[in-house]
């Protein structure tokens, strides 16, 4: 079955269920969810019930998408998203991003929690992503390329959107927020990286490390969508802190989440 048939019957279901058109697509990380539950006029399907589309298995992650209005604009919030460690390949990690595409949105807003690289970072912080390295071992992109879904050889000079960073950090400014800024490195997951990988990774450029967002922004740029990333650090890479856990990731964006929100909602209506 092609992707394209793929996506008519799942396109096909979620308007039979009120999803009309879309302007942006949240992806919602791990503790960021809560997001979508300021969305007005909600339409809400659980991943289960769409066709074609897989289950998150990931604690902190919800696994359902809400459509619906926020911030004055009409948008498709993936609540949980879908890993490479998962188990899934990356076409099936990557496929919300073509199914917000077909939709017509025109931009995504891709959030996550990571690690911090960069030695000035401290849990808690959020970071605008302003360009990543692909360390996953894999691009969803291998494989027969469907032309009208996107050009064989994207460029990916801009992945994430200048225009909609500069909006991002005006909006921080305002806010009082101490915005960081830096490269997300995607490891595949599901260990935590060792020190020497994150000394690596480091010595790079990385500034933050985590397990998602890459393939589906490699996705979104050959989709011709715009992208803005925003990244909550939740705790420090591996041997610049004693040990690294799944708890302390969900307690900081627990934290965190009333700046995070109000960051995402403002830069969205500015937008």
């Amino acid at each position: 079955m092609t992707l394209t048939s793929k996506l008519q019957e799942t396109i096909q279901f979620m308007k039979d269920q009120g999803v009309a058109d879309v302007e942006f697509g949240l992806i919602l990380g791990s503790g960021l969810g809560e997001l979508a539950e300021e969305i007005e006029h909600p339409v809400v399907i659980p991943y289960d019930q769409i066709p074609h589309f897989p289950v998150s298995t990931v604690v902190g992650h919800a696994g359902q998408l809400v459509y619906g209005t926020l911030s004055g604009k009409k948008v498709l919030a993936l609540q949980g998203r879908f890993h490479y460690y998962e188990g899934h390949s990356m076409q099936t990690v990557t496929y919300p991003v073509r199914v917000m595409k077909a939709l017509e949105a025109h931009s995504v807003i891709v959030t996550n929690a990571c690690g911090g690289v960069n030695t000035t970072f401290t849990p808690g912080d959020l970071m605008l992503i302003t360009d990543q390295i692909n360390f996953m071992g894999d691009n969803p992109l291998i494989g027969e390329n469907e032309e009208d879904m996107g050009p064989r050889f994207p460029d990916m000079s801009e992945a994430y959107t200048l225009s909609y960073r500069e909006i991002a950090k005006k909006i921080a400014e305002e806010k009082g927020l101490h915005l960081k800024e830096g490269v997300y490195m995607g490891f595949s997951g599901p260990t935590y990286e060792t020190p020497a990988e994150i000394r690596f990774a480091r010595t790079i450029g990385a500034d933050a490390v985590g397990m998602s967002t890459v393939p589906e922004v490699i996705v979104a740029a050959h989709s011709g969508l715009k992208v803005l990333g925003i990244s909550c650090i939740t705790n420090l890479a591996a041997g610049m802190q004693k040990n690294l856990n799944h708890a302390e990731v969900v307690e900081t964006t627990e934290r965190v989440k009333v700046e995070f929100k109000s960051l995402v909602k403002e830069t969205l209506a500015a937008l």
